[in-house]
């Protein structure tokens, strides 16, 4: 039996910020992963595709997305893709020390997420296999959870379609929350980001399935190779399996980049007089009001504002306090 003292012991860990951030990414992450994967088992196991399609799993997947940014936003800033957590680490809008954190529970919230689909759908999964699991083929059940190349693509131009798809999503999540540019209207910024999502599944996801996110694709397929599918869950497709997880990451960085380097107004600077250098991290990318108007976010490219009239001047912007990404 747990004492009242054992109960604030974990209350009192749950607090700490860097366990809410872990938790956040988690949550946020396995609620994203549940309704996409969810509407892809509907499309392939459906009788005749009456349950599901391309497009169903776009919408499940984009709104996912955004449901995601808004169970998260508050406390992590909902990146809920490591692409997007690498990249703010790379540009320097949030400290490295917090990476394998948001990663670690973004890939336990997929994995999560792919354990709990394949718990709901085992019947229809069994039916519609006759209790062969496979990869490829008439029957094959893998792409409910992890992305898989058709015939017609190689491997290399997989990884140029999951570079150019993640740069696009980095340089547009960027230009949604650049509030010297033209950002997306205060509270309607996880609507956007979703759109944007279904937007790039729409155009650019039949070649790959868009990825985009290693914390989609990886942990689901480790799962389907524990819970049956085998080792060819990472051969097929010319040992696809590190391309969804490496092409986001150089995309969303590429992408990230020439969004600073071409549209930004503003340049990230290091913050001056900082006891702790996380003070002012700023590496959030959406923002949710909690008890009603609050300012406008500021961009997660900007550290400073420089005023049209006067270019020369440079006026720190006060870190946000509460915010979020995806």
């Amino acid at each position: 039996m747990v004492s009242w003292s054992g109960i604030r012991r974990i209350h009192a860990m749950l607090r700490q910020k860097m366990v809410r951030e872990f938790l956040a990414e988690f949550m946020g992450t396995y609620i994203m992963m549940v309704f996409g994967l969810g509407a892809t088992a509907h499309m392939v196991l459906g009788s005749k595709k009456l349950l599901g399609s391309f497009l169903s799993v776009n919408l499940s997947f984009g709104f996912g997305v955004t449901i995601g940014v808004h169970v998260a936003g508050k406390i992590s800033g909902a990146h809920i893709n490591a692409a997007v957590t690498f990249t703010n680490c790379a540009l320097g809008r949030m400290s490295w020390r917090k990476f394998p954190v948001y990663v670690l529970g973004q890939f336990l919230g997929s994995f999560t997420a792919a354990a709990t689909i394949y718990c709901l759908f085992y019947k229809a999964i069994l039916h519609f296999t006759g209790g062969q699991l496979t990869v490829t083929g008439p029957t094959a059940t893998a792409g409910i959870f992890a992305t898989y190349l058709p015939d017609y693509m190689t491997l290399w131009w997989g990884f140029l379609n999951e570079v150019f798809a993640t740069g696009v999503l980095q340089l547009c999540l960027f230009a949604i929350t650049d509030q010297e540019n033209n950002p997306a209207l205060h509270g309607t910024e996880a609507l956007v980001i979703g759109v944007l999502v279904v937007t790039i599944g729409m155009s650019l996801g039949m070649n790959t399935g868009y990825a985009i996110n290693p914390s989609r694709d990886l942990p689901p397929r480790v799962f389907t190779f524990i819970a049956g599918w085998g080792i060819q869950v990472f051969r097929a497709g010319e040992n696809w399996w590190w391309v969804p997880v490496v092409a986001p990451l150089l995309g969303a960085y590429i992408g990230g980049v020439i969004y600073l380097v071409f549209i930004s107004p503003s340049v990230p600077v290091k913050p001056q007089g900082l006891e702790d250098p996380t003070a002012c991290e700023d590496h959030r990318i959406t923002a949710l009001s909690k008890t009603g108007p609050q300012p406008s976010l500021s961009s997660s490219l900007t550290l400073v504002s420089v005023t049209p009239t006067n270019r020369s001047s440079v006026q720190p912007v006060p870190p946000l306090t509460e915010s979020m990404h995806f």
